[in-house]
């Protein structure tokens, strides 16, 4: 396989990484794998510079010239969250202060003698793993699939009130599509949807996957210049070009769904609209959990009647 034809683009990123002639200290294992096209940067800000759309994993030293690997992975997270990254330093990982990565799953391999080999198969791992799912999951997906089945739109019936919630988005921000969503395994289905007739997308084609990464909004000013969306053929075909979505979260804390605005042209939200659009997105999540009470409780209220004729039934013919 030649260079030309690399199934994993690399970006290795180290002191003196970008020094011409220096090799910059990138291992062996991998200058040398073909299916590995290893792009350098010597600092944070030239890594910054070189990370796009187009890298599959990250590996970094953890001390760099302007700042650290940590630094870089709060950026890489920020920008694509299901890239994988790797931390590659010969430092204590007790010394290492995780900082805005604190909770992330990121690994971390000691430099020496004889690393090279292993850091190439555990970035081969990493990006076959991030293949086998086109989108990123949120570190709480089995908790959050699981509070998701608690609360079925139709048995909870709160169409009507979200509906109502969805007009009155349209209303207020003067966008063309409002709507409830809530992120199943595989797809987002839509409990209310002003403006257009969506029922259902598959996740991966969608940008609230990504919201539901986020403790509260998220907002995408120009869905054509976020490289996380830009190449996305069914957010082109829905005409979405603008996108703000806020979290709807279960008491407990999972995430399972938004309350999203998009429009077919770039807009900002002014933090007056992002606060109203967080109340809309808490309303909704108060209404899918009061119903859900509701539900519970007439279900307990039937059971335990259904038992008291069973015992009054056995008693008579006794």
């Amino acid at each position: 396989m030649s260079r030309d034809m690399a199934d994993i683009t690399l970006l290795y990123v180290a002191p003196g990484a970008g020094d011409a002639g220096s090799g910059g200290g990138v291992p062996d294992a991998l200058r040398r794998a073909a299916d590995l096209e290893v792009r350098v940067a010597g600092a944070l800000s030239a890594a910054r510079d070189q990370f796009d759309g187009a890298i599959d994993c990250v590996v970094t030293a953890y001390e760099l010239p302007d700042g650290t690997g940590i630094d870089l992975l709060a950026h890489v997270r920020e920008t694509a969250p299901d890239c994988p990254c790797v931390l590659y330093d010969d430092v204590d990982p007790g010394t290492i202060d995780t900082g805005d990565v604190e909770g992330e799953i990121i690994e971390y391999i000691p430099r020496g003698s004889g690393d090279g080999e292993r850091l190439a198969s555990v970035v081969r791992d990493l990006v076959a793993n991030r293949m086998q799912v086109a989108y990123p999951l949120p570190h709480d997906e089995d908790e959050r699939l699981t509070a998701l089945a608690r609360y079925d739109p139709d048995d909870l019936s709160v169409t009507e009130a979200f509906d109502r919630l969805a007009d009155l988005a349209v209303e207020h921000f003067g966008g063309r599509v409002a709507f409830v969503g809530l992120v199943d395994e595989r797809e987002e289905r839509f409990v209310a949807c002003q403006g257009t007739d969506w029922e259902r997308l598959d996740r991966q084609d969608t940008i609230c996957t990504h919201t539901i990464l986020e403790e509260d909004l998220m907002v995408v000013e120009n869905v054509q210049e976020d490289p996380r969306f830009a190449s996305a053929e069914r957010l082109v075909e829905l005409d979405i070009r603008s996108y703000a979505g806020a979290t709807l979260t279960t008491p407990a804390g999972q995430t399972i769904g938004t309350f999203c605005l998009v429009d077919d042209e770039p807009r900002a939200y002014s933090e007056r609209e992002r606060t109203y659009l967080r109340l809309l997105a808490d309303e909704a999540a108060e209404q899918l959990e009061l119903r859900r009470r509701l539900v519970e409780a007439e279900r307990g209220t039937e059971s335990g009647r259904t038992e008291s004729e069973t015992e009054g039934g056995r008693e008579g013919e006794s």
